[in-house]
């Protein structure tokens, strides 16, 4: 089952850095943080990917065919699309770059993607700017036995700000501890029937809106809930936070 990669979005919320580079080229320690995500699937049993471009796209490219040309082996290259081997160490896949536009839709950079491999099969997607240690295997097996046509991974964030309870103007409870919410939220990580990429109408589509609102209707959209580790790259703190826990050897994203 091939993977979608979405990794067009902007990165001006971090630093300088992600004005300069697509945000998934973004580094924790050595590497950015694309090459993490990519190494849980493969450590997991799965190694096809499809990198779906906008932003800075150039920096996702001049990564693989450059920075890393002695181990890729260029397998199809045509307009928008580039299709290689990897082999280096324990990261062995097939990756395919598709520019998928600027600003167009998540759901958008999908159905792009999808049309221009001519595929007609499940597949799986994620965000390019997200880490977890979910179990991929447990995820695929809970999507097919839930007969979902769309699996999300649900996860409980951190809190970020202190959480207040009122009586009228009066604080009662104050909590600024650093704890899980009681909320979940998309934690990425999907599970997507060939039917559904039928409900994203146009490159404008985002994948959170129509096609999961109308799944949800449907009753066929599921969450696979997943209480370890998530967390995303949205902000510089959480930039220093993942390269706080590279420097100190924990990197609770390893499955």
């Amino acid at each position: 089952m091939k993977t979608f990669i979405l990794c067009g979005g902007f990165g001006s919320r971090i630093d300088y850095e992600g004005t300069l580079k697509a945000k998934p080229m973004i580094r924790i320690g050595p590497k950015p943080i694309l090459m993490y995500i990519v190494q849980n699937y493969i450590s997991q049993g799965y190694n096809d990917f499809v990198f779906c471009l906008g932003h800075k796209s150039n920096t996702i490219i001049n990564y693989f065919i450059k920075e890393n040309k002695k181990k890729i082996k260029i397998l199809e290259k045509k307009k928008n699309i580039i299709k290689f081997s990897y082999d280096f160490d324990k990261d062995k896949f097939i990756g395919t770059l598709i520019y998928t536009g600027l600003n167009t839709g998540t759901g958008g950079r999908i159905k792009k993607a999808y049309k221009k491999l001519n595929l007609n099969e499940d597949i799986m997607m994620t965000y390019g700017d997200g880490l977890s240690n979910v179990s991929i295997k447990k995820l695929i097996k809970f999507h097919y036995n839930n007969k979902a046509e769309v699996t999300m991974t649900a996860v409980r964030p951190k809190q970020r700000f202190g959480v207040l309870k009122l009586n009228k103007n009066k604080v009662k409870f104050f909590d600024n501890s650093n704890k899980k919410t009681d909320v979940y939220i998309n934690g990425g990580f999907f599970v997507i029937s060939k039917n559904a990429i039928k409900q994203i109408k146009d490159i404008k589509t985002y994948w959170e809106i129509e096609p999961l609102k109308y799944y949800l209707k449907k009753e066929k959209l599921y969450a696979f809930k997943h209480e370890g580790f998530w967390k995303s790259l949205d902000t510089l703190k959480d930039k220093n936070d993942f390269n706080q826990m590279f420097i100190q050897n924990k990197k609770p994203w390893i499955v």
